[in-house]
């Protein structure tokens, strides 16, 4: 290996560990000594010291760490602040609204409220972070529960669930007769 690939190593551990390196460690991946990649990283350093770089490499006791320059930090704060932006289709909609209104409530009781299988919603919900795992159902087979987070309350504008509107006994009604309308649909089948 080169030195323009060893340096590039370096860059590549760096960038892909987020976090501070050993210098041992690192002289250890690209097979050189200590003194030799302490070398390397300073001319890594003197690479991210322009004006053009939005990066620097600092040097913490025997690590090394790629970092942001600090005059890069508004910039950062404004990305940082822009929410993540979920995509909730119908079921998965649906889904959750079982969940915060039944909650602590079993993938089982939500598949059969809604009828079908719910386990990609149920994944989709648990990855945006808006419902979690909340403990296990003192039942055979003890199957997780799970509720809402403090990131659906903060996602939807409500302070808890108590501030979620109540459902119109109507509309309940209507969903009860849809259901079993349903049902008898596909029992016909």
């Amino acid at each position: 290996m080169d030195t323009a690939n060893k340096i590039a190593t370096l860059e590549a551990i760096l960038f892909a560990m987020g976090e501070s390196v050993e210098l041992t460690k690192l002289a250890e991946v690209i097979e050189e000594d200590k003194d030799v990649t302490k070398g390397l990283l300073d001319k890594l350093k003197k690479k991210y010291e322009s004006d053009e770089s939005g990066i620097e490499l600092l040097e913490l006791e025997d690590s090394y760490q790629l970092a942001t320059k600090p005059g890069m930090y508004d910039a950062l704060v404004k990305i940082a602040k822009t929410p993540r932006r979920m995509q909730l289709s119908e079921s998965v909609l649906e889904t959750l609204s079982i969940i915060a209104y039944k909650q602590p409530v079993t993938r089982l009781e939500i598949e059969s409220i809604r009828g079908v299988s719910s386990d990609f919603a149920v994944n989709k919900l648990l990855e945006y972070g808006l419902i979690c795992e909340l403990g296990r159902k003192d039942a055979p087979g003890r199957p997780l529960l799970f509720g809402t987070t403090e990131e659906f309350l903060r996602s939807f504008g409500v302070k808890s669930l108590k501030d979620l509107p109540e459902i119109d006994t109507l509309q309940i009604e209507e969903f009860k007769q849809e259901a079993e309308q349903e049902i008898q649909l596909s029992l016909k089948l």
